[in-house]
């Protein structure tokens, strides 16, 4: 099974490079329209601009190197951290999609 979580923007070129630095690299596909980013072996994170659903989008993706991912980004919301030790954080990208990032604790920096 594979997963392919569409992100619908107003703006495919701002969305794009947004999306470029959130990643930290461009799209790993192109298909038409559509840049994908691969975030897990079978799952997929799609820009398409798709102006009847803008804004409307969450998702939320597990991560290591949270701290490294928020250095790149300007705006994202605080940082909690719940009882069993996962950091969490809501990052919305220009349109106002929602990306929720956990990192589990003691998770292994990917560098």
């Amino acid at each position: 099974m594979d997963l392919y979580s569409v992100m619908p923007v107003s703006d495919r070129r701002k969305a794009v490079e947004w999306y470029g630095v959130f990643f930290g690299r461009p799209a790993d596909e192109i298909v038409g329209e559509e840049h994908l980013w691969q975030v897990g072996e079978n799952a997929w994170v799609v820009v398409d601009e798709r102006t009847e659903r803008v804004g409307g989008a969450t998702i939320t993706l597990g991560v290591t190197g949270l701290d490294d991912i928020l250095a790149r980004i300007t705006a994202h919301g605080p940082v909690e951290t719940y009882g069993n030790g996962v950091r969490h954080v809501v990052v919305l990208d220009p349109d106002g999609n929602a990306l929720s990032l956990a990192e589990g604790p003691g998770t292994p920096d990917p560098a």
